[in-house]
């Protein structure tokens, strides 16, 4: 899937950086429109400021215009670089996609915090991060990403690792500190119960029939909690 990396030429070293006008100002403030593409910078390396508005520019398109959007072409115009430069870190769009949408999110990154109950661990982990997907449409591009993995295998072990294990991890670790406390069943099976807790969350996201807040996350884990302390009659927390 996604577009080859068939490009190989670099972009001459006095080749400036040339910046669209109706380039969005977040790349505008990383690759100002006057900043040759190879020239000495100071503070930030250059490769970082480039790798930086590669991810912004591509952000943008995801959101606004959706995958079918993130093009090698317009995101080097948008980010002024070279396409080549591109594919020196992605070789495909949808690589470069679910990066940009983990930039995005990883700039939210919930404390990993015991506060003595599962409730309340959970609460703290999901919360943020229902909150950020839930105020600009993340579930299309999601949809969008998750079609692609369903079609390129390579693409799905990527998206899994990168996007979907990381918040599992997380809630899995209070998972486990709750089974050591007695708080649920020794026995839970725990990837049945991670799936219990955010399946609500995403089945939300994807098809839009309801709002995903506060109130909603809350209820969804405390449903969740139910059935799963509810296997010992263990008392909620």
């Amino acid at each position: 899937m996604g577009e080859p990396a068939a490009e190989t030429a670099t972009a001459p070293a006095d080749t400036p950086a040339v910046v669209p006008a109706d380039t969005p100002a977040t790349v505008r403030a990383i690759v100002p429109a006057d900043t040759p593409a190879d020239a000495p910078q100071r503070g930030r390396p250059r490769s970082h400021r480039a790798h930086q508005a590669i991810l912004a520019a591509a952000s943008e398109l995801l959101l606004n215009r959706g995958l079918s959007a993130v093009s090698m072409d317009t995101v080097a115009e948008r980010a002024g670089v070279s396409k080549a430069t591109i594919y020196r870190w992605w070789p495909t769009k949808e690589s470069l996609a679910l990066d940009a949408l983990f930039s995005e999110w990883n700039a939210v990154q919930p404390a990993v915090r015991d506060t003595g109950s599962l409730r309340g661990d959970l609460v703290s982990l999901i919360r943020p991060w229902a909150r950020l997907v839930s105020s600009r449409p993340y579930g299309a591009v999601i949809a969008q990403l998750i079609a692609a993995a369903q079609a390129d295998p390579a693409f799905a072990t990527e998206y899994r690792r990168r996007f979907v294990e990381p918040r599992r991890e997380s809630a899995r670790a209070a998972l486990r500190r709750a089974a050591e406390r007695g708080e649920i069943p020794a026995d839970t099976r725990i990837e049945v119960a991670l799936d219990l807790i955010y399946g609500p969350i995403y089945h939300r996201l994807l098809h839009g029939h309801g709002t995903v807040n506060d109130r909603f996350v809350k209820e969804a884990i405390d449903m969740a909690l139910n059935g799963i302390r509810g296997r010992s009659g263990a008392a909620p927390a």
